[in-house]
């Protein structure tokens, strides 16, 4: 039996502000289909109600279908990396602006805020980060996580950063306060400008080559010349230059 996607895809843009049609088609029905099955449903016409009525469907489908997955310091290597890219780029600009897109529980914006804090680097604003569920951005605010998601901090960082209490760790305000979460939908919504800084990782390899390109182009044109695009280990952009950056180190890129 075939799949009402089309009928499926106005459902979710028009109820749930969610514009799937950037997604990898193949990619993206089988994922559908898939959390689909998991509630029950055998259409997707009943699977839409039973998101309209049922939170914990929808939050189930939005987790699965727009990759809530980040964490602390992801791909450590890179990561060590991008922190002496960001002291670098400190001399040029005393003062930076961030955005952290996609940032689901909102892991990577604070560990930059852990950075920012540990080398005394100074923000233009608090760093700002985006994501399309705001059931996962509640989630960021408040700033608490499992002892799995906690795997990349070093212990010094856990010390000095977070709060145990009954196994979890909760984030003091000192690195808390310096985020600021909003709704953000990459394809459909517009974008800041001159950010000194924009991660965003993991997230681009899900779209359709053109939209792919279209949002390399953006996040270029929202940096200040000089200023970083850091991807993910999976994303490294073949030609730059095409967007007016260049290469400077693994899956990171200056805004020529």
């Amino acid at each position: 039996m075939s799949l009402n996607y089309d009928f499926f895809y106005e459902w979710t843009n028009k109820n749930l502000n969610l514009n799937l049609a950037g997604y990898k088609e193949k990619q993206l029905q089988r994922r559908i289909a898939s959390v689909m099955k998991n509630a029950g449903s055998l259409t997707l016409e009943d699977y839409s109600k039973k998101i309209a009525k049922d939170e914990t469907v929808k939050q189930q489908f939005l987790d699965y279908i727009t990759i809530n997955v980040t964490d602390f310091f992801r791909n450590q290597d890179i990561f060590e990396e991008f922190e002496t890219q960001l002291n670098v780029l400190s001399q040029t600009f005393p003062s930076m602006k961030v955005w952290s897109a996609a940032c689901s529980t909102g892991a990577e914006a604070y560990s930059m805020a852990m950075i920012f804090d540990k080398h005394k680097l100074r923000m233009a604003e608090k760093i700002l980060a985006t994501d399309i569920d705001e059931t996962i951005l509640k989630r960021a605010r408040v700033g608490m996580y499992k002892n799995h998601e906690m795997k990349n901090v070093p212990v010094k960082e856990r010390a000095t950063y977070f709060d145990e209490k009954e196994g979890l760790f909760y984030l003091k305000p000192v690195i808390k306060n310096q985020v600021q979460f909003k709704r953000h939908d990459l394809i459909a919504d517009t974008f800041g400008k001159d950010f000194h800084i924009i991660v965003c990782r993991n997230v681009t390899i899900y779209f359709k080559a053109e939209v792919k390109e279209d949002l390399y182009q953006r996040f270029s044109d929202s940096l200040v010349k000089g200023g970083i695009f850091f991807t993910g280990a999976t994303e490294a952009i073949y030609n730059p230059e095409m967007y007016g950056l260049k290469k400077i180190s693994a899956f990171m890129y200056e805004k020529l």
